[in-house]
């Protein structure tokens, strides 16, 4: 009885031992023609949701197997992060990430139900999208000097617009303020539509928001870029100053960029997110869809999946530390 015993326990630990090399052969485990579900934590139509669709059509073409995009939104991709946190680590669920879910939501929640870098491994980092601090075009603000001059001569008396509470726009705009020592009167809006509309409208004196959203009005003279948050000037708005080069001292390395990443669930077998990291990047270098992350006005970026886990770590730090001093609760 101990002998059969101690040759089922030397055989499984075998198997155990010889599953990432199995994996490692390439086709061979994995995949093996189940479907792979591609959980996207938001509605349908958003920027995650289009992003997934594109990637997951070509990654079933390369692995031979169906990926099937699965919405579940709710609470800033919590809701589905959760679910996705909660699925078999083999290989077979991918997880749209962005820095609401796997950054920003774990300060925000109170009682999120999993840890954005624990619950999770990095796939890759399909690209970064600057956000750009706007005015009227009427405006009397023509730099953020000025910006920052009127708020400290009337502490919340300037109006920001945001997308809503705990956004990637907000949390610019409490960044800006936490760094440069001044107050604003953060506006919530349900979605960038309305309130874009009412920056463009004068009912609020700013707001911050991506460049995909706000370039349009840019061009069309509707608004005025003040400047943007990334560490360097875009390509695409070469006139316009970043905030770190402003001369408003303790934003010297101010930076923000919202962003769009795919995630898999920890204990994933490491030769898996290998493979899944070099085909999707593969992918993304396409000339097609190098101009679809150019029309979502992204930025591309190639990271391996350490310099991912690192970029998201520093992620979470920062938002927690502004979201605790600026006692920021979600709706």
């Amino acid at each position: 009885m101990q002998r059969r015993t101690l040759i089922r326990t030397a055989l499984a630990s075998s198997l155990a031992a010889g599953l990432p090399a199995a994996f490692a052969q390439g086709g061979g485990s994995w995949p093996t023609g189940k479907a792979i579900t591609y959980l996207v934590p938001f509605p349908a139509g958003g920027t995650t949701d289009v992003l997934g669709r594109l990637i997951a059509q070509k990654l079933g073409t390369v692995l031979g197997t169906s990926v099937i995009i699965d919405n579940k939104g709710g609470a800033g991709g919590s809701v589905g992060s959760e679910v996705g946190s909660r699925a078999a680590p083999d290989g077979y669920t991918l997880v749209g990430g962005t820095i609401s879910s796997h950054a920003i939501n774990v300060s925000l929640y109170p009682k999120i139900g999993y840890d954005p870098q624990k619950s999770f491994a990095p796939v890759t980092l399909i690209g970064t999208n600057p956000v750009v601090l706007v005015v009227n075009q009427a405006s009397p603000y023509k730099t953020l000097k000025d910006v920052i001059a009127a708020s400290k001569a009337k502490p919340g008396g300037l109006s920001s617009a945001s997308a809503g509470t705990g956004t990637s726009q907000h949390l610019a705009l409490e960044l800006m303020a936490y760094k440069s020592g001044v107050k604003f009167t953060h506006i919530p809006y349900k979605g960038s539509g309305p309130a874009i509309q009412d920056a463009i409208g004068g009912q609020v004196d700013m707001m911050f928001d991506t460049t995909v959203v706000a370039g349009p009005h840019i061009q069309s003279g509707k608004l005025r870029a003040i400047a943007v948050t990334s560490s360097k000037r875009l390509a695409s708005m070469p006139d316009v100053p970043t905030i770190a080069e402003s001369g408003v001292p303790g934003l010297q390395d101010f930076e923000v960029v919202s962003w769009q990443a795919i995630f898999v669930p920890a204990g994933t077998p490491a030769p898996v997110v290998d493979r899944l990291h070099t085909e999707i990047r593969t992918i993304l270098s396409t000339p097609e869809m190098q101009d679809k992350l150019k029309g979502f006005g992204m930025e591309p970026a190639d990271l391996s999946t350490k310099q991912i886990a690192a970029f998201q770590k520093a992620e979470v730090e920062k938002w927690a530390q502004v979201i605790k001093a600026a006692g920021i609760k979600a709706d």
